[in-house]
């Protein structure tokens, strides 16, 4: 992984964890991602229509095919992750999720897309993951849950976690093959992604306005926020993917932890600091063999 490369990703995991403590702290729903899509569609406008005036017309068949699959996954994505965050501790869903994404998304890349890996950059792979599972408490979670109603709260943190990852993993392959195979504009992938997700959340909005408009109200700073730096993260991701292979990328992601554990800890009052010392300290050594190998 060329320096290049693994400065983006170190870039994009503090803005990715800025904006998750953000939408946890929302407590939001459908609604919320809506709110973020549109907001997102509204803010970053004369960039995607500056980048897209001469792109997009060229775009066939395939190009928005693979617009519209991306659309749909982050859409689920999000819906999940926020519903994991109303359910379940940021703590808890967070690291399921990006443990279990890049996991999935780099074995999809070795197998389909024909992509090598060292036995550094495996090491490197457990590391992170392992890491991640660690600042989520691994199986300490449910031993140290003697409460049945905490035990049930850790639970669907893990099973929305879980799912929420294979989402990651999903949207992280189609949209690594369309910057790195079909020479997609990453920008233009993320942006162009914003209409599908408006249009297919829409309706949660549409069924019952005045609620929607208190939670406008309540919600809007954090999906501001949300809208404006969430995109810079991913979009970040996406030039690392054509700096380097995708099954070492997606992994190095996860870099986000340590900021995650160190200031989502710290503001939400959520884990155990040792087990997430332990575990930022197994992500960097991981993401260190990744950019070596």
């Amino acid at each position: 992984m060329s320096l290049t490369a693994f400065g983006l990703i170190v870039l994009a995991g503090l803005i990715h964890a800025g904006w998750n403590i953000a939408a946890k702290k929302a407590a939001g729903d459908a609604r919320f991602a809506f709110f973020s899509a549109f907001l997102m569609m509204l803010f970053w406008a004369p960039l995607g229509w500056w980048l897209g005036r001469t792109a997009v017309p060229l775009w066939g068949v395939t190009e928005w095919g693979f617009v519209v699959a991306s659309g749909v996954l982050h859409v689920f994505y999000y819906v999940i992750l926020l519903r994991g965050y109303r359910k379940s501790d940021l703590t808890v869903v967070y690291p399921v999720a990006r443990g279990s994404g890049p996991l999935l998304s780099s074995l999809v890349a070795i197998v389909f897309l024909g992509e090598r890996i060292s036995a550094l950059g495996a090491a490197g792979i457990a590391g992170v993951v392992g890491g991640v599972f660690l600042i989520a408490g691994g199986p300490g979670l449910l031993r140290a849950a003697q409460d049945p109603q905490a035990r049930l709260r850790v639970l669907k943190g893990m099973r929305y976690g879980l799912l929420t990852g294979a989402f990651i993993a999903s949207y992280t392959v189609v949209d690594g093959y369309a910057v790195k195979f079909l020479l997609m504009s990453p920008i233009l992938v993320d942006y162009m992604g914003n209409f599908v997700r408006v249009a297919l959340l829409a309706p949660s909005v549409l069924r019952d306005l005045p609620t929607a408009g208190q939670l406008w109200r309540q919600q809007w700073r954090y999906a501001l926020l949300v809208a404006v730096i969430s995109p810079v993260a991913y979009v970040l991701v996406l030039y690392a993917m054509r700096e380097a292979p995708l099954s070492h990328v997606a992994p190095a992601r996860e870099v986000s932890m340590l900021f995650a554990a160190l200031i989502g800890g710290h503001l939400l009052g959520e884990g155990d600091r040792v087990a997430r010392l332990l575990g930022a300290l197994c992500i960097a050594a991981g993401v260190t063999a990744l950019a070596l190998g």
